[in-house]
């Protein structure tokens, strides 16, 4: 079990104290891990295990616990006799109708330390804010980063070389069931795709009600096409009429939202450098994880310039960069990335194959004046920093400790 350290650094001072901990992403990321690490780390800190109390709710044995009702009860009863403090831990909550009220009512009722998991951003938009307030901690899951799954690949294969394991994590992604599948693209693939599917048709459709089924997936398949591509919801509806299929702006822009909400997509905002403000058309998207593209849609090696970028922006996101599409004149940055007070501008590409390339990439930067870290990354072995611009293989780029 990797010990996926830079969340257990983030979750570990809330520890103990009476703000619920909730752990959200996309299914299957490693949510239900984390909740084990986090007992791990109880224990270690001389916490019995009779004080846990676990409940995942897509277990069927626990189908008749899922309503705020049922739940309470069942959690009331079984603690009862404790004259110590209860540690609860609640996996996929929102199979549970009105979940919030109950867990609210135990942080009043008990003496208690509350961790949960999700899978749909509204956990926190909608049901916790409302009933909590501010009385919770939210921490994102991703799937694993390059250097997760590296670590991971070399206990299954050791003597493998940094190339040939990049090699596996372009196709495969970053899904930690892989390992119990020793990476083989097969039975790899057959279950990236059955997450998929599991994502779409429970977190999207079923809980928003989605009835054109076959619309939202004709959106869902335009959007990974174009991943990393800026795009408008009226360019979905014109490629939709083309394919004899009428659908409203409005429309496109809620299926995309219930598939940010699932985590199966995450939006980038584009940012005028210039003149410093958020542009209001013609986002990116990027997927939480590269291995589904390939399993659903394939082509990851065809399109691997934008299968590099969205490596290099899901890591971003895990070190907690608030991140913008830079836009400078007629030039474009793809990451201005933000955390704290200090900022960093990346460039992704494929190779810098050619002296155009070179010059276009490295071109980006002439016009921003700061001070600030400015990189290009590349799958390039050989080091072509120049002007103050540094130039990193994007294996050492997500393998280093710290950009700034």
């Amino acid at each position: 079990m990797i010990k996926r350290e830079m969340y257990m650094q983030r979750i570990r001072p809330f520890i103990n104290t009476d703000l619920v901990k909730v752990m959200t992403g996309i299914r299957r990321c490693g949510k239900s891990v984390m909740l084990e690490l986090i007992k791990e780390e109880l224990k270690s800190i001389g916490i019995n295990a009779s004080q846990f109390l676990s409940f995942n709710f897509e277990d069927m044995r626990n189908s008749h616990l899922c309503t705020a009702q049922a739940l309470h009860d069942e959690v009331i009863h079984r603690t009862q006799n404790f004259s110590e403090k209860i540690y609860l831990f609640f996996d996929e909550i929102q199979e549970v109708e009105h979940w919030e009220k109950c867990i609210n009512s135990f942080r009043l009722e008990l003496d208690c330390d509350i961790y949960i998991t999700g899978s749909n951003a509204k956990l926190l938009s909608g049901e916790l804010a409302t009933v909590l307030g501010g009385r919770y901690v939210e921490f994102t899951i991703y799937p694993f980063s390059f250097s997760e799954f590296r670590e991971l690949y070399l206990s299954v294969f050791p003597d493998s070389s940094a190339p040939a394991i990049f090699q596996k994590y372009l196709l495969l992604g970053g899904m930690p069931y892989l390992a119990n599948l020793r990476f083989m693209e097969e039975p790899a693939r057959q279950y990236l795709i059955d997450i998929y599917h599991s994502v779409v048709l429970t977190d999207v459709v079923k809980r928003n009600k989605i009835r054109d089924v076959d619309m939202l997936s004709r959106i869902v398949s335009y959007v990974i096409g174009n991943i990393g591509s800026t795009f408008s919801s009226s360019s979905i509806v014109k490629f939709m009429k083309n394919e004899q299929r009428k659908v409203s702006p409005e429309t496109v822009l809620n299926y995309i939202n219930y598939c940010t909400n699932a985590y199966l997509f995450y939006q980038v905002k584009r940012q005028n450098l210039q003149g410093k403000q958020i542009l209001a058309t013609n986002e990116k998207y990027y997927m939480a994880d590269h291995g589904l593209r390939e399993a659903v849609f394939g082509g990851n090696m065809k399109d691997i310039n934008l299968i590099l970028e969205n490596i290099v922006f899901m890591e971003l996101l895990r070190r907690g960069y608030s991140v913008t599409v830079g836009k400078s004149g007629t030039k474009e940055i793809d990451f201005v990335c933000q955390i704290q007070n200090q900022k960093l501008y990346i460039q992704v590409t494929y190779l810098l194959a050619s002296e155009a390339t070179i010059q276009r990439e490295f071109g980006v930067y002439d016009s921003i004046r700061d001070n600030f870290p400015k990189y290009v990354v590349s799958m390039d072995e050989i080091d072509m920093s120049q002007n103050g611009i540094k130039h990193k293989n994007i294996r050492e780029f997500l393998l280093m400790d710290h950009w700034i």
